[in-house]
């Protein structure tokens, strides 16, 4: 597996994540019609060309998704217990089709976990952004993370 173990990150440390993804109009039409958000601004060209931003943005949820799943297969592929939790969550700028994504992690602080001596806590800055550098979703992620057997 290519993900890190607990014992792999320090504090501190920033990881660019080496995939990219460019958002599709059929991306965010089915990730609309999975979670049934009927949301106008997201389906409806007609309606979305009415509002500030002139056309569909990208389902946020569905950035969100996308950006911890560009950190895969640098970080957690196959080295995870669970996801703890989401936090601080923003979206400062829109998504349209056609943006191509990047994601990048900053590990924030780690501890061992109290029950589990396999196990080990560890709280995640993630952020994605698009071709020219804008920030679209910044979060606070914390992960359960496997150790190596010793």
């Amino acid at each position: 597996m290519s993900g890190k173990y607990f014992e792999d990150l320090e504090v501190g440390q920033r990881i660019q994540h080496h995939l990219a993804r460019t958002v599709t109009e059929m991306d965010n039409v089915l990730f609309c019609a999975l979670t049934l958000n009927t949301q106008p601004l997201h389906i409806d060209e007609e309606f979305a060309a009415k509002t500030p931003f002139g056309q569909r943005i990208v389902n946020g949820l569905y950035t969100l998704g996308l950006v911890v799943g560009l950190s895969v297969s640098d970080l957690t592929e196959g080295t995870i217990v669970a996801n703890l939790g989401y936090a601080k969550v923003v979206h400062p700028q829109p998504v349209f089709h056609g943006d191509t994504l990047h994601a990048e992690t900053e590990v924030l602080e780690k501890r061992e976990s109290a029950s589990k001596p396999d196990r080990g806590i560890v709280r995640l800055r993630q952020i994605g952004r698009k071709q020219d550098g804008t920030i679209v979703v910044e979060l606070e992620r914390t992960v359960m993370f496997l150790k190596r057997e010793t």
